[in-house]
């Protein structure tokens, strides 16, 4: 079947079960939970092939998330789906106004390979739940991972409800050709573009998930040690290879090298010798990791700074100028660039200059230097005394602003994405109300002005 011919087949069969019943959905989505249950070694020992993840980063990161967000979709999508009652004004009576929730119909989603399964399945889960058809397009740099996903959907779902596509850029160009009535997409700014670009042909709503520079603020008021806890956590994680992570490092010149030290400290606990560590993830192919490489060329290295030709040791680069070639794309890697400053208010034109990030983190314990940031700086979501557990949420909408996206999702705004809400007024007829009808005149105007104020 080409994919001209599934894009078909799912409109054609979208059409003849829609709406798909409430009690169906959650059937499904209880037969993927089991099957990601049964699954998981299977797909640690994909992730481990792909990224090189432990057994326990991938569950925590990927797995878990994933189980996590079914089981709260499906304790609240009954409550979700119900037609809402709303208002109506009085210009409108006798009527009752309500809410219809409707999927879209055929959705793309194209998933990235950074985080191969949840990144792939929290979308395919909500597009689901929201009764929607979908194609999946996982990334072809995660081969083991796509492998799997393919495997697992086919088993949970007929091909004319979920189907995935494998390969590389012609088919990701040939799915793009087609015309669907949802694109959700995670991945990088350039293509990011590409999508919309090809999406306003049909004039397609779309969701895009990309990245961007990410500062983490550090103030002298923080706490040094929790924060280079946090810290190095959220940079570690998958080798630094999170949309998320901190891009770049500001901290207050008072505390710059108890940080520093910190940091290390904590890399050092974590991972030991990083290069022979089990629990030390892999870059995901030999371009990005010279590329990471590259980019630390000329820098001062204050820890790390070496590669195995797969992996690269987590990083702490001092005193980096704003204008470094580091600090001019997204790092995707485990090196952090460190920035010193003397005021807060010094750095705030020098974030605001850049391109909207994706994410922000501030370690602080003053409120009104939290008040400061949080107001003055747009960022896409973040965190105040952590980094990137705002992701990890159910309860929180996950997007970004600008170029690092637009559109959220994740627990209920995940379905709402994945929603069109159709307006619906329903008339009485046994009042007729005959103002509105021309032929007008004063009264009529008067009339109209005291029910439209």
């Amino acid at each position: 079947m080409t994919i001209h011919e599934l894009v078909d087949l799912q409109r054609r069969a979208f059409y003849a079960v829609n709406p798909r019943p409430i009690e169906a959905r959650l059937d499904q989505l209880d037969v993927l939970r089991a099957a990601i249950t049964q699954r998981e070694d299977m797909i640690c020992t994909a992730l481990r092939m792909d990224l090189g993840k432990s057994h326990e980063e991938a569950y925590m990161t990927e797995i878990g998330m994933v189980l996590s967000e079914i089981s709260y979709i499906m304790r609240h999508l009954s409550r979700w789906a119900k037609p809402k009652r709303v208002h109506t004004p009085l210009a409108q009576f006798p009527s009752r106004s309500y809410i219809m929730k409707e999927p879209y119909g055929v959705v793309l989603i194209m998933a990235p390979w950074n985080y191969p399964f949840q990144l792939t399945m929290n979308p395919l889960v909500s597009a689901i739940a929201a009764g929607n058809h979908c194609i999946v397009k996982p990334s072809a740099y995660a081969p083991a991972t796509s492998q799997v996903i393919a495997d697992l959907v086919s088993a949970c779902f007929p091909s004319e409800q979920a189907a995935v596509i494998l390969g590389g850029r012609a088919e990701n160009q040939a799915l793009l050709e087609e015309r669907f009535d949802y694109i959700f997409f995670t991945g990088g700014v350039n293509v990011g573009k590409l999508v919309l670009e090809k999406a306003a042909r049909y004039v397609t709503p779309v969701t895009l998930e990309l990245g961007g520079k990410s500062p983490c603020i550090v103030e002298e008021s923080a706490d040094i040690k929790v924060a280079a806890r946090r810290i190095a956590f959220g940079k570690a994680i998958n080798s630094g290879q999170t949309c998320v992570a901190p891009d770049y490092l500001l901290v207050q010149d008072r505390v710059k090298d108890k940080l520093m030290a910190e940091i290390r400290n904590c890399w050092d606990r974590f991972y030991g010798d990083a290069l022979s560590s089990p629990q030390w993830p892999k870059m995901i192919n030999e371009k990005h990791y010279q590329r990471v490489m590259n980019l630390m060329r000329g820098e001062k290295v204050y820890c790390g700074g070496v590669g195995d030709g797969e992996r690269i040791a987590p990083t702490l680069l001092n005193d980096v100028s704003w204008n470094a070639p580091i600090m001019r794309e997204e790092i995707f890697g485990p090196v952090l660039p460190v920035i010193s400053f003397k005021t807060i208010d010094e750095i705030i034109p020098m974030i605001n200059s850049r391109e909207r990030p994706l994410a922000l983190y501030l370690f602080t314990t003053r409120a009104s230097v939290e008040e400061k940031i949080l107001k003055r700086v747009p960022f896409g979501g973040g965190c105040v005394n952590d980094t990137v557990i705002h992701l990890a949420s159910s309860h929180l909408p996950f997007g970004g602003v600008g170029q690092s996206g637009m559109g959220h999702y994740h627990g209920k705004y995940s379905f709402d994405s994945f929603t069109h809400e159709k307006a619906m007024v329903v008339k009485a007829n046994w009042l007729d109300i005959k103002m509105r009808y021309p032929p007008y005149s004063r009264k009529k105007l008067n009339l109209i002005k005291k029910f439209l104020r």
